[in-house]
């Protein structure tokens, strides 16, 4: 057996580029014993497979790595990333601080080797709050490093801009699905940060078992979870034919190189720019394929390789959105095919109390900025079907959001003016115009324009950009939009 490669995160983390991932001990994939489990851990360990991956709602994964940490004896020798994905709530520091020392005891560890946080809806801005008090834990020596997981390139980009020390983001990558090609690789190249891609195997997909047989149906793979999900992103790239004919050049190519087709499935992923490690899924004390991945390491794809492999490629439809686009929107890419397996509830703007010198026929709406206050205004206001938002700037309480970068501005900008129209009974799908106003029209109004063009795009507002002074030190860009509601 070779040795595992490994890589670093941030300045000092050492992890092994595969990551034992443990999903699959939260449910859905047949009952896992504990102590099974931790001796599959062990051995894994010693085989040089010493990083585990898992999260606060992974079953007892934190506990079972917690357990392993203290059978090695040695807190630094197994690499520990466990995530938090809070329900919407406040922010506050003593929430943070609560789920942190719950992981760290889960643990049996003094520092988290790597915290990465999840966060449900970008409409909810107090995922900034939660990100600007994890930081604060890390100088206080709680956890070593930070990172995301499943954040679009947008607000990976908003946080980069408040200072968050962002050492990697956790998304979905495979030949089915490189939507972290592009502007999320482009935008951790230039910030020093590292990619951990998950479902580079589908689910189990990707192997010799599957090779021209019938696509399955949702019935027979009802106990595993795994491959519900990952059926659900076959047939959004094209379906199970399509699917196949990749199947087959994968095959081709691992046949050539004397390995499996999933070796040569995880090894593509591996060869991305800025990725750092894959996450392989274990069913601990049931399924071991520890021989199998060492032989990722045994070859190379070469130029004819890759090419049979994009030949087969360019048959897929793209995975649509941005990373983890899958938990926020439709289509669902999850194993239940909704949210049911993940939420329990979801967050939803509040309007403020009615000022009784409103009309009784208007609604207003406020976001809660001292603009607000200061000049008697609302966020946005409703009358009718009509929906109308004022002038929006980055601003989130006292904060700048996006100091310096046009295009952070613009989309929390946006962020803010789609929560505004949610509160009011609306959708962002009901605007029929926006007016942008740019200080420096020369320098940022082609990145404002792109922001609002993905934002916008299959809406196709009425639309103006003109040049214009703020007020405020350090504002890029404001934005307002008009709103109608159909059918209302």
């Amino acid at each position: 057996m070779g040795a595992i490669p490994t890589t670093t995160l941030g300045d000092n983390l050492q992890i092994a580029r595969i990551v034992t991932g443990l999903w699959q001990v939260s449910g859905g994939h047949g009952d896992i014993d504990p102590q099974k489990a931790v001796d599959h851990m062990a051995s894994l360990h010693r085989s040089g497979l010493t990083s585990f991956d898992m999260a606060d709602h992974y079953g007892p994964a934190e506990e079972l790595t917690g357990q392993l940490i203290r059978r090695v004896g040695q807190e630094s020798a197994v690499q520990a990333s466990t995530k938090w994905c809070p329900e919407p709530a406040e922010m506050t520091p003593d929430v943070v601080r609560a789920a942190i020392d719950r992981a760290r005891t889960r643990l049996a560890s003094n520092t988290i080797d790597l915290l990465q946080f999840h966060w449900w809806d970008y409409l909810d801005p107090r995922y900034i709050d939660a990100m600007l008090e994890l930081a604060k834990l890390r100088e206080e020596g709680l956890i070593a490093n930070l990172g995301l997981t499943n954040f679009d390139t947008a607000h990976l980009r908003i946080l980069l801009s408040l200072g968050v020390p962002i050492v990697s983001n956790q998304v979905h990558y495979s030949l089915l699905d490189t939507r972290a090609g592009g502007e999320m690789t482009d935008l951790c190249s230039a910030h020093g940060i590292k990619l951990l891609c998950y479902g580079t195997v589908a689910g189990g997909f990707f192997s010799d078992q599957w090779l021209d047989k019938p696509e399955p149906t949702e019935d027979e793979l009802a106990d595993n979870w795994s491959r519900m999900k990952y059926l659900r992103f076959i047939r959004s790239a094209g379906g199970w034919e399509v699917f196949q004919n990749l199947l087959r050049a994968v095959h081709s190519v691992a046949l050539r190189h004397g390995v499996s087709t999933a070796n040569v499935a995880v090894r593509w992923v591996l060869e991305q720019p800025s990725v750092a490690a894959v996450l392989v899924g274990t069913r601990l004390g049931l399924s071991d394929h520890t021989d199998d991945n060492e032989r990722l390491f045994s070859f190379d794809l070469d130029a004819d390789d890759l090419r049979v492999i994009e030949d087969a490629r360019s048959q897929l439809q793209p995975i649509p959105g941005d990373c983890g686009d899958e938990y926020r929107r439709p289509p669902y890419l999850t194993a239940a095919g909704d949210l049911s397996d993940h939420q329990t509830r979801r967050w939803r703007p509040v309007l403020c109390e009615r000022n009784p010198a409103e009309p009784v026929d208007r609604v207003g709406y406020g976001s809660g900025t001292s603009w607000e206050s200061i000049a008697s205004y609302s966020r946005a206001s409703r009358r009718g079907d009509a929906i109308t938002v004022s002038g929006t700037t980055s601003t989130y309480g006292s904060l700048l959001v996006g100091a310096g970068d046009p295009k952070a501005q613009a989309d929390f900008c946006l962020d803010k003016i789609e929560a505004a129209i949610e509160a009011l009974g609306g959708r962002l799908t009901d605007v029929v115009r926006t007016r942008i106003y740019v200080p420096e029209i020369a320098r940022d109004w082609e990145p404002i324009a792109r922001v609002h063009g993905r934002r916008l795009a299959q809406i196709n507002p009425a639309n103006t950009l003109v040049g214009a002074q703020l007020v405020g030190e350090g504002y890029l860009v404001e934005i307002e939009a008009d709103a109608v509601i159909v059918g209302a």
